[in-house]
């Protein structure tokens, strides 16, 4: 072997690149031509292509909403079966106090919804105008009673942090249509952000292009997002041509995956200064639209995050996320879930009419529920009101968009909407059937870290057959 293939065989990858001229930080350029080209592929044929998942971060009440039970009704203020009970544990109620859990039957008035005859209440009078658009999901189980690992669990199949979110998987995945915006962006709205935080829409092990970017519906989509006052247009973008040559050189040293990140964050950061300000000007939709949501230009509602999921939607965003807070009925079963219950009815099922008008329904997945549900005993804390504790036996999830069969409803619990009695749904699952709408396989999507393929659902997950077209 002579000196010059021991030298071959000894170089190194950045000696590699620089040698045969192509260099990583010029790959990396051609990369910033679309997401894509970071993108794996889909399996198969997808049925959607972009996915608006509305989490109501606190656990409703499906009991309240969704899953009728007389017989919790006919049992009202009875102690609750020991069987029911024995083995389980609850956030913030002894099952094995001195004195029983009570049932508690809901005083809410259900009544069958469109063709089907899907049970909802009259907490919520336009999403059940919109029952033959929706698949309801009853019966879902999750594993921890504890919002904080609970919505980690819903958004990332784990309930230790760290792990990817559903939305950077999808990105990682497929990629976004999307030029001049991120992928992957978070909508939030209610008195507070959700427990968890930025962890629930993070990239966690993979590379951070790939994390959820919050965004504001009030001022720029992303703070200082304008030029400085001062600064023109032809300054900032020599700046930033000064600032990207040197990242592109230490990337051709290092070839890390973070500098690249980094460079397509600066370019898109300067794209998103023209398509931001834009995207968020509701001046462009009729007085019609904006009554349909109730949306008010200017206010960080749960309504103008709708419409603003929607027209992001429509510029090719592949993943939105709606975080709406305040679901937390341990005190009054009542009053505050009238309250909220009000903040997204109404533009839940506005955002889900506008979709399907604009023929954007059929190819967008809406999700919509919350970390886990409330048990069919009632608790009190305050005496003369009585709310729910956090249940994770049994709960309900919606969903609506392109191949699903619709008005259904899919799973059961039992008499009591404690357990449930009929095709048991896992968020696993859920997480699963998302990804094959999309076009992906679950079992294929992974990511080596620390020496073992990781994948959104874990070791588990199977299709929800009967929810597909």
């Amino acid at each position: 072997m002579t000196k010059e293939d021991k030298a071959v065989l000894h170089a190194t990858r950045r000696q590699f690149f620089r040698d045969c001229g192509a260099g990583v930080g010029k790959i990396a350029l051609l990369n910033l031509m679309g997401e894509r080209a970071f993108a794996i592929g889909k399996d198969h044929p997808a049925k959607i292509e972009h996915v608006i998942y509305c989490h109501m971060a606190g656990g409703p009440s499906h009991l309240e909403m969704f899953d009728y039970k007389p017989e919790l009704v006919k049992w009202d203020a009875k102690p609750a079966p020991e069987s029911y009970l024995k083995g389980k544990r609850f956030a913030f109620m002894d099952s094995f106090s001195k004195e029983t859990p009570k049932l508690l039957g809901t005083r809410r008035h259900f009544r069958q919804c469109g063709e089907h005859g899907m049970w909802i209440s009259d907490l919520l009078p336009h999403m059940a105008g919109v029952a033959d658009d929706l698949t309801m999901l009853n019966g879902v189980a999750t594993e921890n009673f504890n919002h904080g690992p609970a919505k980690l669990f819903a958004n990332t199949g784990s309930i230790r942090p760290g792990r990817p979110s559903i939305g950077a998987w999808v990105t990682y995945g497929i990629g976004s249509e999307s030029k001049d915006l991120p992928g992957f962006v978070v909508l939030q709205s209610g008195p507070r952000g959700p427990r968890g935080g930025a962890l629930l829409w993070s990239s966690g092990f993979l590379p951070t292009a790939y994390q959820g970017i919050p965004f504001r519906n009030v001022g720029d989509p992303i703070l200082d997002l304008s030029n400085p006052k001062g600064i023109t247009g032809e300054d900032q973008r020599r700046a930033l041509d000064a600032i990207q040559d040197l990242n592109r050189l230490r990337l051709e040293d290092t070839s890390d995956e973070e500098i690249k990140t980094r460079i397509s964050a600066y370019e898109m950061a300067y794209r998103m200064q023209t398509s931001g300000p834009d995207l968020i000007d509701f001046g462009q939709e009729s007085k019609q639209t904006l009554e349909m949501y109730g949306a008010e230009p200017g206010i960080g509602t749960f309504a103008n995050n709708c419409l603003l999921a929607r027209r992001l939607v429509e510029r090719g965003v592949r993943f939105v996320q709606l975080y709406h807070t305040d679901w937390d009925h341990h005190d009054d079963i009542v009053g505050p879930l009238d309250k909220v219950a009000a903040e997204v009815d109404r533009p839940t099922a506005a955002l889900i009419r506008d979709l399907k008008q604009r023929g954007l329904l059929e190819k967008t997945l809406v999700l919509w529920g919350g970390e886990f549900g409330r048990t069919p005993m009632g608790e009190v804390r305050e005496k003369g009101k009585i709310g729910r504790n956090h249940h994770i036996d049994s709960y309900t999830l919606l969903m609506a968009g392109g191949g699903l069969k619709h008005g259904i409803t899919v799973g059961a619990s039992d008499d009591l909407g404690f357990s449930p009695a009929e095709d048991k749904i896992e968020v696993h699952d859920v997480h699963a059937t998302i990804l094959h709408l999309l076009g992906i396989n679950h079992l294929k999507l992974t990511y080596k870290f620390q020496g073992r393929d990781f994948r959104l659902t874990d070791v588990r997950g199977r299709l929800i057959e009967k929810a597909l077209a």
